[in-house]
This record gives structure tokens, C-alpha cells and sequence, in this order.
């Protein structure tokens, strides 16, 4: 099984991460920003990433380093679990329909970490969540992992489903990315026989 798991403590956050890039996606999340729980548990169900992220962050403060911290550790696990990345399909594409709205979400784990968000929000807060801080949660999460990362609200009015609908679109192109191909046996999907640097 791919496994990885991330203990880290800093004076902002103490994070426990675990990941199972061959589960079923169940998941075990408590970060003490609701609204981020509920996307991190859309990530997880339909990435088939088992995930358990417990986070104890500085919410007295803000939620910066919370929304920031759980993106960065999440991303170390599946980079850890993904190891030296032979055989996966590295490159995952999908539409993501979420009632009006509709996200398109392309990425490739390519080593080279790139976000290009085209994506707005009309509201400041989903839940207690500042709605500025998804951007910079996937920003993190693709820095960590090394995901060239695409995602594009076509279009949507309700905030709450353009946010859901980008991060099924997520977990539906990660799903595709991560997982072993069996006609690549264990290549490393890369002519130049490795993946970044």
C-alpha cells in the first residue's frame, strides 16, 4: 500500500496527517474550520485518498496558518506516498458539475509546482471560512505535492457549490494522476526517467 504520514509541529499549528493514495476514501478530518473539513472530506471520498488530518492550529489569531499548514502537510503525505512515482498515470483532467456551477480542474504531478487559478468568489465567508483562502490552500497543496495545477470556474453563482464543485473536480484528476497504471509497469512516467529537479 502508498502510504505516507506527516507529523508537524510549529508555534501555529501541531498537524497529523496520514494518507493511503490505494484506499476507498474514507476519511478522519478535524481541522477546527468546518467548512475546509467538509471540502478536505469531498477531496478524500472522491480521490479514493484515504485520508486523517487532525489539526490544532491558531484559530484565536485567524485561519491562515490552519488553511495553510493542512494543504502543506496533506501535500508532503501523498508526496511521500507517492515515492518515486513509477507507474502512475501522472496527468488527471475532469469537469466538476456542482447544480449551476461547473469547475474544470487539469493537473500533472510533474515535480514542478505551478497554480493557475481562475476562480472568484462573490461571498468573503463559506461557513466561518474567509473565501480568500482557497486559492492559497491549493496553491500550498501543489507546492507540496509538485502538481502543475489548472482550475477554472467556468461558470457559477452559489458560492458554496463553485467551492465544492472545484474540489470534487480535484479529487476526480488527483484520483486519475495517482493511480498505477499497469501497462506502465514501474516506469517513471518521464522520458527524461524521473519526475521535478
Amino acid at each position: 500500500m502508498r502510504t505516507g504520514r506527516i507529523a508537524r509541529k510549529t508555534h501555529e499549528t501541531d498537524i497529523l496527517v496520514e494518507v493511503n493514495l490505494d484506499g476507498t476514501g474514507a476519511y478522519d478530518v478535524s481541522t477546527g474550520i468546518g467548512f475546509l473539513d467538509h471540502m478536505i472530506e469531498q477531496f478524500s471520498r472522491h480521490s479514493l485518498i484515504d485520508i486523517k488530518c487532525h489539526v490544532k492550529g491558531d484559530l484565536h489569531v485567524d485561519q491562515h496558518h490552519t488553511t495553510e499548514d493542512s494543504a502543506i502537510a496533506l501535500g508532503q503525505a501523498i508526496a511521500s506516498a507517492l515515492g518515486d512515482k513509477a507507474g502512475i498515470g501522472r496527468y488527471g483532467a475532469a469537469y466538476s458539475p456542482m447544480d449551476e456551477a461547473l469547475a474544470r480542474v487539469a493537473l500533472d504531478i510533474s515535480g514542478r509546482p505551478w497554480l493557475v487559478w481562475n476562480a472568484k468568489f462573490t461571498q468573503e465567508r463559506l461557513g466561518e471560512m474567509d473565501t480568500e483562502l482557497f486559492e492559497h490552500w491549493f496553491q500550498s497543496i501543489a507546492q507540496a505535492v509538485g502538481i502543475t495545477l489548472h482550475i477554472e470556474l467556468l461558470y457559477g453563482t452559489n458560492n458554496h457549490h463553485i467551492c465544492e464543485g472545484i474540489y470534487k473536480g480535484f479529487a476526480r484528476a488527483m484520483r486519475q494522476a495517482v493511480e498505477l497504471d499497469p501497462r506502465k509497469g514501474e516506469a517513471i512516467p518521464s522520458t527524461k526517467g524521473q519526475l521535478g529537479g
